[in-house]
């Protein structure tokens, strides 16, 4: 890795918004470097409040979605929510149902399979809709901005579509009654999932028509989950609704959330890590190997006995998720061995037969942090089809390379870090070949060599109890909020490394009299350097026998210079 360092701040900058914080110095520097440095500013990010959000019907399209929404409510029309398998898509259902029901709704959820009908408004998942449920009213969700053919389709039968959505737009927008997504209509909001547009909508619902009894603040827990699950930043309202929903998560209204909680093992003080590594996975689950249904329905009920049983078969769902998430990264690791060259080569591409649609996102993920590469991963079926999933590096965005080679795609659609695509099977090769040399031209050398950005200098005496306290008023961390990378210089090892599980390194760290327990994960098959070190580390919590510590996560050790 490459170590970035920080540049210096005038002292005085630091002193003064460090005393009227109320915070350390090197709090201080890391608000200062990242646009905080008033102490308005300061003060605003620190302690982020509810009724700092915003007007809900500032949000383009709002005020017709509503209005379209109560007149179905009135007039009793069967309204059909139609969502995404993922976790962003349940909850932002469960959100959207909970409301409408106590609104008083005839509503029903829908959720398309992956295999058989692919993501988002497909031909396939729309006309099993109709069939099955006859909307007069379609609110389709994180879903739907791409899907010009299939409104249509829907408005001959007599059929209006809402779309809440916040994936990116094409040039032609589809004939909905009303769009709320941010990124159609400017730079504001842009940053929120599509549960936080859910929210958005539900609260102007409710100013619009007031529903005696219920309490919006029950769903931030939701909220929060898909925010962090769907890796969207965690700036502006959504710093606010995360730290809210995490907050509420300890105790939350929902059998579903607390049974996951337990089948998850974890413990409060919930962070976004708990969601990212807990919750999430286990809701994503059964959506990635067949239907959704099941990670909807244990959010969706309010009976313990009925969650408890939906939690634990989400949580073997998600065994076997990472079973066959290792038999493909493996048959994709062999492919890269035969064909990534690191010196030549600005991207991954990789495919093969019966890899499950299902992971081709998570093996993605996994390629892209082991050899920094914007990684795009397709698995074929028996018929040529293929579904392919990619993940992608800061400076490349991936929605505009599929864009150049789009000849060769049937359809593509995502983010700049996260895109999805279907390809025929004869057009991969050349796929791939300009899909690598579309990198080549957009990225330059220095992007291909990760980098570690640190925020302080930190001794090993001060990684203490204070230092998790300082933290915590960060929190919560994710995509625009990272956790603050610290370093440490002429560190040495006491005793040999243990390895954990064959993959993990445990040691213990010295720095003059301090000795502090030091976790490198994932790290096992590297040979460390020689002594002594600099450190680069982050610092969670670390609770044993009812004891709570300060842990040192190590992101890379280096000879001391």
């Amino acid at each position: 890795m490459r170590w970035c360092l920080p540049a210096p701040i005038e002292s005085a900058r630091v002193r003064e918004l460090s005393d009227a914080a109320g915070v350390e110095p090197w709090v201080a520097e890391l608000l200062i470097r990242r646009g905080k440095s008033s102490p308005q500013e300061a003060l605003r990010f620190l302690k982020p409040m509810l009724r700092s959000l915003s007007d809900p019907f500032s949000l383009p399209g709002m005020d017709a979605a509503v209005v379209r929404i109560i007149a179905a409510i009135e007039a009793q029309e069967r309204i059909v929510l139609f969502g995404d398998y993922d976790v962003d898509g349940v909850t932002s259902l469960t959100i959207l149902a909970r409301v409408l029901r106590a609104s008083g709704a005839v509503v029903t959820t829908f959720l398309p399979h992956r295999v058989d009908e692919g993501y988002g408004l497909s031909a396939e998942g729309v006309s099993r809709c109709v069939d099955v449920h006859a909307p007069r009213l379609l609110i389709a969700v994180d879903c739907g901005t791409t899907s010009t053919a299939e409104v249509a389709a829907l408005r001959e039968k007599g059929i209006d579509t809402i779309i809440l959505d916040h994936h990116e737009p094409k040039e032609s927008l589809p004939a909905a009654v009303a769009m709320v997504n941010p990124k159609v209509a400017g730079e504001e909001f842009r940053y929120l999932c599509s549960a936080g547009i859910a929210f958005k909508v539900a609260h102007a619902l409710l100013k619009r028509r007031p529903v005696a009894g219920f309490d919006l603040k029950t769903v931030l827990d939701l909220v929060a989950v898909a925010t962090v699950a769907d890796i969207v930043p965690l700036v502006g309202e959504n710093r606010i609704l995360v730290k809210a929903g995490l907050e509420r998560l300890e105790q939350t209204s929902w059998a579903g959330l607390r049974a996951l909680v337990e089948v998850s093992a974890l413990k409060p003080p919930f962070d976004s890590g708990h969601i990212g590594f807990g919750i999430g996975p286990r809701l994503n689950a059964s959506g990635r190997l067949a239907s959704a249904e099941a990670s909807l329905e244990v959010l969706m009920t309010d009976h313990a006995p009925r969650a408890t049983i939906l939690a634990k078969m989400l949580d073997q769902q998600n065994r076997e998720r990472r079973e066959v998430e290792d038999e493909v990264l493996g048959l994709a690791e062999a492919q890269i061995l035969n064909r990534f060259d690191v010196n030549s080569d600005a991207a991954i591409v990789v495919g093969g037969q019966g890899w499950h649609p299902g992971v081709v996102g998570i093996v993605a993920s996994r390629i892209q942090r082991k050899y920094h590469r914007p990684t795009i991963v397709v698995g074929f079926d028996p018929m040529g089809v293929g579904k392919g999933s990619g993940r992608s590096i800061e400076g490349f965005s991936l929605v505009t390379a599929l864009g150049n080679c789009a000849t060769h795609l049937e359809k593509f659609g995502g983010h700049d870090m996260a895109a999805g695509l279907s390809i025929r099977q004869e057009f991969f090769d050349e796929f791939r070949a300009e899909f690598l040399q579309t990198a080549g031209e957009m990225l330059v050398q220095e992007q291909l060599v990760p980098t570690i950005r640190l925020d302080a200098e930190v001794p090993l005496s001060a990684v203490n109890y204070n230092l998790l306290e300082q933290l915590d008023c960060l929190q919560p961390f994710g995509t625009d909020n990272r956790q603050p990378v610290f370093f440490a210089r002429r560190v040495l090892n006491y005793g040999e490394p243990r390895v954990m599980k064959e993959r993990h390194y445990s040691m213990i760290l010295r720095q003059g009299r301090s000795d502090v327990r030091a976790v490198w994960w994932g790290a096992a098959e590297y040979p460390l350097p020689p002594l002594p070190w600099d450190v680069a580390f982050t610092v969670s919590r670390n609770e044993w026998k009812g004891t709570v510590s300060a842990q040192l996560d190590i992101k890379d050790i280096r000879t001391s210079e």
